[in-house]
């Protein structure tokens, strides 16, 4: 097929997923601009066009707003894509006057604010009769004390919404192990700073349980894709990012999440992760994110250009054929990886030569290194002194 590469692509937010399409769709001629805080890595690659970084001391959004609404119009007509949570938030409290003026997804902002409500994610599973791991509301200080003596740990303090929460403390999550009064002191942390926070089971089970599916759904149902992926290990474990991803397809992920979509009416970019529970061996949902993930590299790397589909869906244009490729990629951060590794050691879970044997292979695939594209390297060492010194 013929590309039409003419409309152009504005990138909002994010990291390894805005660095990844900006590649990307920019070595096929597509004009890609991107708009972000000093860690959004395609800020800093010869393939972004044009780059809008968010001044310190400026919100992400309060930036946006002024870039994309206050009466300057150089930016019409770019297709938006929401990089991050914080881009969702901004497209859906502005969808209608964006809308006029520039090119969005078929995406329901109702339900992608129910996605970023990680406690509605879970109800929306059950109401789907999808599996979802016990939860617990907290509503107040009467809930919280209502907990005591009855639940059995461990159990993690899980913000309503993520993005707001590692704003703040640099994690998805407080893990509770033991301990009624140490989940009382974290609750109420998290209280003091604003956030709100309910309780849920710890899945029981390695890393390596994980697993997750993506696809689009259009609005007449059909799906343009289909993808699954699992998880060989995390940083920090059972608890951080993924640091070693593989690729391969799981039917039964794939019937889970296509099930959970389907229930609720997914339009636009899905992505749901679930973990395997050893206990009655089912697939439990964890979270759900409707945009681009950090594995996007991985995802086009393994023959699933999803970025390059997606461009072709919203600019209406045939959907260019694709095959999955039969080798398993494997997605890896060295150094997050070998930091897991010592963790695992350390609790008798994995040896060096285990390890060193698990990335004895050359299908690595990696977040941010390219020796056609070196910049951002030196843009993300920039982006950490940046925050540093913030």
């Amino acid at each position: 097929m013929t590309l039409d590469t003419s409309t152009p692509v504005l990138l909002l937010g994010g990291k390894e997923n805005a660095l990844s399409i900006c590649r990307h769709l920019g070595s096929l001629g597509i004009p890609v601009r991107a708009s972000g805080s000093a860690s959004c890595w395609a800020l800093y690659s010869r393939h972004c066009k044009q780059a809008f970084k968010v001044p310190r001391g400026i919100g992400q959004r309060d930036y946006w707003h002024r870039l994309l609404l206050d009466g300057d119009d150089r930016l019409h007509g770019h297709i938006l894509l929401a990089m991050s949570d914080d881009a969702i938030e901004f497209l859906n409290a502005n969808r209608d006057r964006l809308a006029g003026n520039y090119i969005l997804d078929e995406a329901d902002p109702q339900l992608q604010a129910d996605f970023l409500d990680k406690k509605r994610t879970l109800e929306l599973a059950r109401a789907a009769e999808v599996d979802a791991p016990e939860h617990w509301s907290l509503g107040s200080e009467d809930d919280l004390q209502a907990l005591r003596g009855k639940i059995r740990y461990p159990v993690a303090v899980k913000p309503i919404q993520s993005h707001k929460f590692s704003a703040v403390f640099g994690r998805k999550l407080f893990v509770i192990d033991s301990s009624d009064d140490e989940l009382a002191e974290k609750v109420h942390l998290a209280w003091r700073n604003g956030i709100d926070v309910f309780v849920v089971e710890m899945i029981p089970g390695p890393d390596s349980t994980l697993s997750s599916y993506y696809t689009y759904r259009t609005g007449d149902g059909g799906n343009l894709f289909h993808f699954t992926k699992s998880v060989i290990r995390r940083w920090p474990v059972n608890r951080g990012n993924a640091c070693y991803h593989r690729t391969g397809w799981l039917p039964e992920t794939a019937a889970a999440g296509a099930k959970f979509f389907e229930g609720v009416g997914l339009k636009g970019l899905g992505n749901i992760e679930f973990k395997r529970d050893i206990r009655d061996g089912k697939l439990k949902i964890i979270e759900v994110n409707a945009r681009f993930t950090a594995a996007q590299e991985l995802v086009r790397r393994a023959g699933v250009p999803i970025d390059l589909i997606i461009y072709c869906h919203l600019t209406g244009q045939p959907i260019p054929t694709f095959q999955p490729s039969k080798r398993e990629l494997r997605f890896w951060y060295p150094l997050r990886d070998f930091l897991g590794f010592l963790e695992l050691r350390r609790r008798g879970e994995l040896s060096f030569w285990s390890w060193a044997k698990s990335i004895a292979t050359t299908a690595h695939v990696f977040p941010l290194m390219s020796l056609t594209d070196p910049a951002p390297v030196l843009g993300a060492m920039v982006a950490v002194i940046y925050r540093l010194t913030a």
